[in-house]
Formats: C-alpha cells, structure tokens, sequence
C-alpha cells in the first residue's frame, strides 16, 4: 500500500478492511476475498487532517463497536450514520445481513451538507461485488464539499479529486502504519 501522503484532509472516506475472527469454515473466511487487519492495526493508522474535518466509515453490524472504536481513536466525534440496504441478503451469523452502516463523525467545525442536498438516511442500492461500495456514495460526498481536500483510505480505485491510499490501488508502495491520526 501507499504511504499515507504528507497532507491535510477534511474528508476522510474509509472502508476498513476488518478481521473476522469467527468463521465457522475456511471457505468463509474474508481473507478469501482480500487481506484484512487487527482492530489495533486499523485504529494505529496515522493520517494528517485539517483541524476541521468529516470522516465517512464503513462498518457492518458486527463491526459496529469497533468502528466506533477506530473512529474515536482517529479523534473523531460519532455524528450520525447511513444504512446502505444492498436489496438481497448476504452472510450472517444471527440475521442473514442485507445492510452495511456508514458512519458519519467529525473533528473540529465542519457543517452537515445544505438541507436542500441531505438524502434520506436508509440508501437502496443493490450489492455488485463483494465488499464494494456504490459509487454514488462517493459523488454524494463529492457534491456535499466540492472544495474539500479528499482521501479514500482502503481504496480498490483511484477517483478524480479523490486521493486514495490502498493495497489494491495500481503503483502502491507498503503501507505505513504506527501513531495517531493528527
């Protein structure tokens, strides 16, 4: 992965890659699909941001309180959060999940979007491929603070005026992790 650029962000966009620690057969296993990383890994990344600034994480429910975890150790306040209904059921150990959460939490004085472009809270999109995201999360962003300094953290892809800082984007090198978001 990249080493984390010497920039300061006000959009944080992360879709951590978490470790389950439960799965009853290798088949399951999400390192199947991709690697994957400690609580204390995820919570130790170090990342410049502005002294105001929004972060966008992702978390399934049974990574809810470790991302609120994560969030807080990256100085972050929990705001609010999105429900991303991906129209057909998946894994689950007590439900079948059909959901992710997006957390929403911020540092500093940053406004919510203009009340003329807040969407409604529970987001319909069908799922495509494993642990891919919608796209229009990110155009929503986008169109919520066009000015922003931006950055994907576990990106797959790189996106215009986004940076983006993952093991799975083209030309990366090791990703540097150790101290505190600053």
């Amino acid at each position: 992965m990249l080493e984390l650029p010497n920039k300061k962000y006000q959009i944080i966009y992360a879709d951590p890659p978490w470790l389950y620690e439960f799965s009853s057969t290798d088949s399951r296993k999400i390192e199947n699909q991709y690697d994957t990383m400690s609580i204390d890994d995820i919570k130790n990344i170090s990342i410049h941001t502005d002294d105001n600034c929004a972060l966008f994480l992702w978390a399934t429910s049974p990574k809810l309180v470790e991302a609120l975890e994560v969030m807080k150790s990256w100085g972050f306040k929990y705001k609010t959060h999105m429900i991303w209904d991906k129209s057909i059921i998946g894994m689950g150990y007590w439900f079948r999940g059909q959901h992710e959460l997006l957390l929403i939490g911020t540092r500093g004085n940053i406004s919510p979007p203009a009340e003329s472009k807040r969407i409604s809270s529970v987001f319909v999109r069908r799922r495509t491929k494993h642990s891919r995201k919608p796209d229009e999360i990110r155009k929503i962003i986008e169109e919520w603070y066009p000015n922003k300094t931006k950055i994907e953290l576990f990106a797959r892809q790189r996106f215009e005026g986004w940076d983006a800082w993952g093991n799975e984007t083209p030309n990366e090198v090791q990703m540097k992790l150790g101290g505190k978001i600053c």
